[in-house]
């Protein structure tokens, strides 16, 4: 029989894999014996009664959400890579989305950008919930020439109604990267509200 101080930590090990507090950094990560990965997360003040999410239903509530972006498939825009509190969009140049020097148009890369904050920070919200920008902020670091543009998400702090995060623009040109434009935007959720959902 193990002392009783190692059964509390083990006892108390197993616990915090169910109740962890809400927040980016304290996302916690388990597998089924299938290995599924599970996400068990809670947010302050937002997720105390939120259940156990698989984390494969939230991958799928994005790609379903963006789906429905119609100026998403205007510019055409791919989702990439998505976790929790953080999602890739990726967006190749074309004449439709250039500018007069045959750049893509800052209006382009700023879509993307705002979408990937977007997103990560609907990743963090109970289902059922939406997403509005309130505000952002972008820096054009250098003009938008690539093979290929990829905006990265990340949220920065998760609240109960807002959501800071922030997103990089990258140029890919022959397999290298190099950042381009960086958002900083304020994120609502909304919920109850007739239209506005995940």
């Amino acid at each position: 029989m193990e002392p009783a101080s190692s059964a509390h930590k083990a006892s108390h090990k197993r616990a915090d894999a169910h109740f962890v507090r809400c927040g980016i950094a304290e996302f916690a990560l388990e597998r089924h014996g299938d290995d599924r990965p599970v996400a068990h997360f809670a947010a302050p003040r937002q997720c105390a009664d939120m259940e156990e999410t698989d984390d494969l239903a939230n991958l799928a509530r994005i790609r379903s959400s963006f789906a429905k972006q119609g100026l998403m498939r205007t510019l055409g825009a791919t989702l990439g890579d998505i976790s929790r509190g953080s999602v890739e969009i990726s967006l190749s140049p074309s004449p439709a989305i250039s500018q007069q020097h045959g750049f893509v148009h800052a209006g382009a890369i700023s879509a993307v950008a705002d979408t990937a904050a977007g997103y990560a920070a609907l990743s963090t919200m109970a289902p059922g919930r939406g997403v509005l920008t309130t505000e952002f902020k972008i820096n054009l670091l250098a003009p938008a020439v690539g093979d290929r543009f990829i905006a990265r998400g990340k949220v920065l702090k998760a609240g109960k109604t807002l959501t800071l995060a922030q997103a990089e623009v990258f140029a890919e040109k022959d397999g290298a990267l190099r950042l381009i434009a960086f958002l900083t935007a304020t994120l609502m959720a909304i919920e109850g509200r007739d239209g506005i959902t995940d």
